[in-house]
């Protein structure tokens, strides 16, 4: 919205590849969700409003494409999963045909055709789009999302704004019930469905011919991924972790001696460090990866595992932060997915929990 008001004024506007600040991730599923749901609904009213595509204002043809290409995004993508999910269900039940081809057919064209898009999405994103996690993830807001895009559409005027919560209790198990419900009622059609199929040709009959076999694994598909969606309902406890809180090594020196410490918390101005005792005021140096030189400190306080230090770091050492926290690599997300870190995370997070 900003950019595109900035350009209608006449401003140019750039982007800069460097995550400049690090801001609160949706601490949860539901959380997620209405933030997703919410970004759809603004969409929908900045393209229903004078900076849209079809108004009279001064954007170019490039603003006013990124726009509808963002529209259609939101109008079909989520729209096309819930779709997904349903159809099948019309044949089982009504034996309404969904797909009229032969399965030589179906594996030489669409067979290909998904083997090259999965091939070259994963080239592209570093394998970041994952089979059946992909689909969970856009399964999961689909109603909401889908909601919010006909009604910001059609109605874009006179929406309260659904503000994010935060500061929730993440230290036991949640389960959302009310979001899991319509994929645990699509898990139970479907299968019931199968059922149906096998023992009574009354609810789904030859006429569909090899397209039967077609909706037969596209119903086996659409189990695993319902399945796993109503997994990703049930939330586990964990911790909030921000990028300046990963432990890391780091030398303190003071009276000549040198103590190979961990820093558990570290920002621009204080760092705190593991494994040493010592009275406040008291002064010292530290030595941190990435950081020239000793950085000037003395203890702030003491805390239950070690001290807070009040960085005094030179003009060099504060412009080497800077880098260190906004433009070495280390930005918040993920960039890139290795299916055997992502097999040992699944197996951790369905596991047993150790405390």
């Amino acid at each position: 919205m900003l950019t595109l008001a900035l350009q209608n004024e006449g401003w140019k506007s750039v982007y800069l590849s460097e995550p400049l600040s690090e801001g609160l991730a949706p601490e949860g599923l539901k959380e997620y969700v209405t933030q997703r749901a919410r970004w759809c609904l603004g969409l929908m009213q900045i393209a229903r409003s004078p900076l849209g595509p079809l108004s009279s204002n001064n954007l170019r043809l490039r603003d006013r494409w990124s726009v509808v290409d963002s529209v259609l995004y939101w109008t079909t993508t989520y729209v096309f999963r819930i779709a997904a999910i349903t159809a099948p269900l019309l044949y089982w039940y009504f034996d309404v045909v969904m797909v009229d081809a032969r399965l030589p057919e179906v594996i030489s064209y669409f067979g290909a055709y998904y083997f090259w898009i999965l091939l070259t999405m994963n080239l592209l994103t570093k394998g970041i789009l994952v089979p059946i996690l992909h689909d969970v993830s856009q399964l999961l807001g689909a109603i909401p999302i889908s909601r919010a895009a006909f009604t910001g559409l059609f109605k874009p005027h006179g929406h309260p704004f659904s503000v994010t919560a935060k500061g929730g209790d993440r230290s036991k198990v949640l389960v959302q019930w009310r979001m899991m419900m319509p994929f645990l009622i699509g898990f139970i059609l479907t299968f019931g469905g199968l059922l149906l199929g096998v023992f009574f040709d009354r609810f789904a009959t030859h006429s569909a011919g090899d397209g039967k076999w077609v909706i037969l694994f596209w119903s086996l598909y659409n189990l695993v991924v319902l399945a796993v969606t109503c997994l990703a309902c049930i939330e586990r406890p964990r911790k909030e972790l921000h990028v300046k809180d990963r432990p890391e090594r780091a030398v303190f020196s003071i009276d000549g001696r040198q103590h190979e410490l961990w820093i558990t918390s570290l920002t621009m101005d204080t760092v705190r460090i593991r494994g040493l005792h010592i009275p406040p005021q008291t002064r010292g140096h530290l030595v941190i990866d990435d950081i020239p030189g000793r950085i000037e400190t003395y203890a702030i306080a003491e805390v239950a595992d070690g001290l807070r230090l009040q960085l005094l770091p030179t003009d060099a050492q504060r412009e080497a932060f800077f880098v260190k926290f906004y433009a070495d690599g280390h930005e918040p997300g993920v960039t890139e997915v290795k299916l055997r870190n992502l097999a040992r995370d699944i197996f951790r997070s369905i596991g047993p929990r150790r405390d």
